[in-house]
């Protein structure tokens, strides 16, 4: 097993709240990461779509794993998003985590959240501190 994956396995083993969203890992690489998961009837508001903060969850998990793939403890900054289309319950959503910058202490990183159908649902951007402390994986 590469270590980005392993970190991420420890990472996926210790947080509930991707566990609940039902997040399923389906890539890990240094500087990337590939979440896929399914839209339930309670993640949706009262519109009757997704709500915005399951899109935002899912993309910051993508945002955490992937930019401690490389070794080094780091946590986000800043973050933003733009919903661009709704989603409904049922719909499959995959987040891939992109790495745009690497520095030594600050990381930027583009995540796109599509559907099942390959359409752009959230474009999400995130800013994250690399710190000295390394994963002892």
């Amino acid at each position: 097993m590469k270590k980005s994956e392993a970190i991420v396995g420890r990472m996926f083993d210790h947080d509930a709240f991707s566990q609940w969203l039902g997040i399923e890992r389906v890539s890990v690489s240094e500087g990337s990461c590939e979440l896929r998961m399914t839209v339930r009837p309670e993640m949706c508001n009262g519109f009757e779509v997704l709500h915005g903060g399951i899109s935002y969850s899912l993309a910051d998990s993508a945002l955490a794993f992937a930019s401690n793939s490389h070794g080094r403890k780091s946590m986000s900054i800043d973050t933003s998003i733009s919903h661009i289309a709704t989603g409904k319950s049922g719909d499959i959503l995959t987040a891939i985590a992109r790495e745009d910058s690497l520095k030594n202490r600050i990381a930027i990183y583009t995540v796109e959240v599509t559907n099942q159908r390959s359409e752009l649902v959230a474009l999400f951007k995130g800013t994250v501190y690399r710190s000295e402390k390394e994963w002892d994986v």
